[in-house]
C-alpha cells in the first residue's frame, strides 16, 4: 500500500459518509440549540440517532452516557461528537475483523440479494488480494443473468483474476465444482464464487445454495472457508432481515457492506454489530477498484459522526 493511501481512503470513507454524518449532525444540532441536558434534550438526541439507524439498545446507551456525563453544563457540538464516535466505536469494535485467510486453497463463497453490488464486490476482492500477490481465481456462478458473467469477467481482467464460466443457464454447482477442483491442482490461495442474487424469500433459489455448498465439499470437505453476505446500506434496516435469513440459509460467517456512499443509513452497521456480532470484513463507499477496503472500527465511527 502507498505512504498516502490510508489518507486518500479516509477522504474516500469520510466523503462516502457525509450523508449519513448529515443525518447524525441534525440530531446533534438540535440537542446543541437545547443548551442544557434536560430530559427532553436526551429523549429527541435518542430518537434521532433511532433514526439515524443505530438501533435502538445503542441509541438508550449513548443517550444514558450523555445523561450521566459532564455535558450537563455546557454542549459542545465536536464534544458530543467525541462521545457518540466513542460509544460507535465501541460496539462496532468486536466486529472489525479482518478476513484471516487461514489455508490454500481458500473457499469464499459471496451471497447477496440482487442488487447488493455481489459482482462489484467479488471484482474489488480479487483486487485487493492481487495486491498482496495471493493467486484468486474467480467462478461466476451466477448463471442467471449473462450480464453478470460478463461483469465479472471484467472485474476479473481489471484484477488480473481467471475466471471460470460457462454458457447463461448452465449449472452453477458444477461450476463452483470445477473452480475449487482447478484450485487445488493449480496451487491457487483463494478462489472466490459469485452466485445469483436471491430474494430472501424464495425458498427454491436458497436451495441452490446449499447444493452449491454440498458440491463444493466434495473436492473440499472443509470448505466454504468463508460466506460472504454482500449488503447494500441504502435498504436501511431490511438489511437486518437479510443478514438474518441468509445466515439460516448460506451459513454466513461474515459481512460485506457496500454503497454506503448512496446513503445516509450508514448507522444501520451499528444495529447489524448490535444485533448478530459477525464480522464485518469489507466496506464500499464507490465504485473504483480501491472503493473497498478492511473495515475498522475508529476509521468509520469518527467519519459516521463528521469529526475531521
Amino acid at each position: 500500500m502507498a505512504d498516502n493511501e490510508p489518507k486518500s481512503w479516509w477522504k474516500r470513507l469520510s466523503g462516502g459518509l457525509k450523508r449519513s454524518s448529515a443525518a447524525l449532525g441534525t440530531a446533534i444540532s438540535d440537542l446543541v440549540s437545547k443548551r442544557k441536558l434536560d430530559a427532553a434534550a436526551i429523549e429527541e438526541l435518542e430518537n434521532g440517532l433511532i433514526r439515524a439507524d443505530l438501533g435502538v439498545e445503542t441509541a438508550a446507551r449513548i443517550a444514558s452516557v450523555l445523561a450521566d456525563s459532564r455535558y450537563e453544563k455546557g454542549i459542545a457540538p465536536d464534544e458530543i461528537k467525541a462521545v457518540l464516535a466513542g460509544e460507535i466505536e465501541k460496539a462496532l469494535a468486536p466486529v472489525a475483523r479482518p478476513l484471516d485467510i487461514t489455508t490454500r486453497p481458500f473457499v469464499i463463497l459471496v451471497v447477496g440479494v440482487n442488487g447488493s453490488g455481489k459482482t462489484t464486490t467479488i471484482g474489488k476482492l480479487a483486487a485487493h488480494y492481487r495486491g498482496q500477490d495471493k493467486r484468486v481465481l474467480l467462478a461466476a456462478g451466477d448463471t442467471f443473468r449473462a450480464a453478470a458473467i460478463d461483469q465479472l469477467k471484467v472485474w476479473g481482467e481489471r484484477a488480473g483474476a481467471p475466471v471460470i464460466a460457462g454458457a447463461p443457464g448452465s449449472d452453477a454447482a458444477s461450476l463452483a465444482f470445477e473452480a475449487v477442483t482447478r484450485a487445488r491442482a493449480e496451487s491457487y490461495d483463494i478462489v472466490v464464487v459469485d452466485t445469483a442474487g436471491r430474494l430472501q424469500n424464495r425458498t427454491e433459489l436458497m436451495g441452490e445454495l446449499e447444493k452449491m455448498v454440498r458440491v463444493i465439499r466434495k473436492v473440499e470437505p472443509d470448505a466454504p472457508h468463508a460466506v460472504l453476505l454482500v449488503l447494500d446500506a441504502t435498504v436501511g434496516q431490511n438489511a437486518l432481515s437479510q443478514v438474518e435469513l441468509f445466515g439460516k440459509t448460506a451459513g454466513v460467517t461474515g459481512l460485506v457492506m457496500t454503497k454506503l456512499d448512496g446513503s445516509a443509513r450508514g448507522g444501520i452497521m451499528v444495529a447489524l454489530a448490535t444485533r448478530f456480532g459477525l464480522p464485518v470484513h469489507f466496506i464500499g463507499v464507490g465504485e473504483s477498484i480501491e472503493d473497498l477496503q478492511p473495515f475498522t472500527a475508529r476509521d468509520f465511527a469518527r467519519a459516521l459522526v463528521g469529526l475531521e
